[in-house]
């Protein structure tokens, strides 16, 4: 039994929502929200300007395990995610075997079973995540698979994508793409602009975006031609986007009423292209890091509601896989741990509650979860945070350190999760 004391309740879907309350929880449930409650028996927890919220999701995380445990497992990622505050992360089908099987599912689920943290794993379209055969994803989305993607890597194969979308709406589950043509992008090491020609690098242009983007939608409106149905959530969803003409083809596609979603990763509204200027491999990403143009249009659509959810995109990697020049260095950072503060740090279009709400009810949403509201009777699934602490990031729980924030001193941070 714990006793949440004068916590000011984040939760636009809570009766509470904005004001400072005692939250009683018992058997993993919350027994009572009022004012000076009495529970002589109950933990007393309480902090200085702290903020509860239902508990965060992180859509985007690669685990690694099973197959590359030396740079993550799931243990470790789970205690990454609770420093961070996520209470629910979903991981990318991208592992050694793939997510493609029920033995791989299975195993995951057996793995992390009773942790804090809820593991919920990202079934792959197609086998071993290599654009050619279909997955049994009828299967797989029996055996607990909440999203079908092929994680890292964009579906190519137009047939493929197509079926899939079709497939999906019997199952009731999204069809997760990260939009880009690899095809212009091949070789490419950051952002095509300014600073890429100054640098030398070969550059991966914005287009690449947006022509996998402009595909997919009309896939889409071909998939459901004829169909006179209304949809509780997303059937096609975009990972990660980063450019200005992904955030315009989204909004324009979710004004003709297309049951489409997308999300941006943390890291992505905070940093532009200039950040790799010392060719440091930790800020070398993908999608890289735009421009300020770019960065302008993610936050516009973050607050008119285009973009539905934040990701950490979390991909942890080994010192030998970072530590190289910057052509042969691997994509990707952790990010785990700070998503909610770097954006935080530099958030100036949204209100508390519209944040909060792109880490919980509307990533929720898109996953088919069930909904987590803070209310009597509600399971307790929870995140504790300060929005205004100021901490500075020096250690990680994540095995793996390909981080470009350490040292960096943040506006907000997650104080711990209780869930059930």
């Amino acid at each position: 039994m714990q006793l949440l004391r004068s916590f000011k309740i984040v939760d636009s879907q809570s009766p509470y929502n904005g004001q400072v309350k005692d939250i009683l929880i018992e058997n993993g449930r919350i027994a009572q929200i009022g004012d000076a409650l009495d529970a002589p028996q109950a933990e007393v927890v309480s902090g200085e300007n702290w903020h509860v919220s239902p508990g965060w999701v992180d859509m985007r995380v690669h685990a690694h395990d099973p197959g590359h445990e030396h740079k993550e497992d799931l243990t470790s990622a789970c205690a990454a995610a609770a420093a961070g505050g996520f209470t629910d992360i979903a991981i990318l089908p991208n592992t050694s075997p793939t997510l493609d099987s029920k033995d791989t599912l299975t195993y995951v689920r057996q793995k992390m079973r009773g942790h804090a943290v809820k593991v919920h794993p990202i079934g792959a379209v197609t086998k071993q995540c290599e654009g050619k055969d279909f997955t049994e994803m009828i299967d797989l989305t029996h055996a607990g698979a909440v999203a079908f993607s092929d994680g890292l890597h964009a579906i190519h194969n137009t047939h493929i994508l197509l079926k899939s979308l079709q497939y999906l709406q019997q199952v009731n589950r999204v069809l997760m793409n990260r939009p880009e043509d690899h095809d212009l992008t091949v070789y490419g090491q950051m952002n095509e602009g300014e600073i890429s020609t100054l640098l030398g690098m070969r550059g991966m242009p914005d287009m690449a975006e947006e022509l996998m983007l402009m595909r997919d939608l009309k896939l889409l409106e071909y998939a459901l031609s004829g169909q006179k149905r209304s949809f509780d959530a997303p059937a096609l969803h975009f990972s990660t986007i980063s450019t200005a003409a992904a955030v315009r083809l989204v909004r324009e596609a979710k004004a003709k009423g297309l049951p489409v979603s997308c999300d941006v990763a943390a890291h992505q509204i905070a940093l532009d292209d200039s950040a790799l200027v010392n060719f440091e491999t930790h800020f070398k990403v993908n999608p890289p890091f735009r421009s300020q143009a770019d960065i302008a249009a993610l936050w516009e659509g973050l607050a008119d509601g285009t973009i539905d959810a934040i990701v950490s995109d979390h991909q942890p990697h080994d010192e030998e896989s970072k530590n190289l020049e910057f052509d042969l260095a691997d994509f990707g950072i952790t990010g785990l741990e700070t998503a909610f503060s770097v954006v935080n740090s530099h958030n100036s279009a949204l209100s508390l509650n519209q944040l909060i709400d792109k880490f919980t009810h509307r990533p929720r949403q898109i996953l088919r979860l069930p909904p987590q509201t803070i209310e009597v009777g509600a399971v307790a699934c929870l995140t504790v945070f300060d929005p205004t602490l100021e901490w500075t990031f020096d250690k990680s729980l994540s095995k793996s350190k390909n981080s470009p924030f350490f040292g960096q001193t943040f506006r907000g941070k997650a104080v711990m999760i209780l869930n059930a």
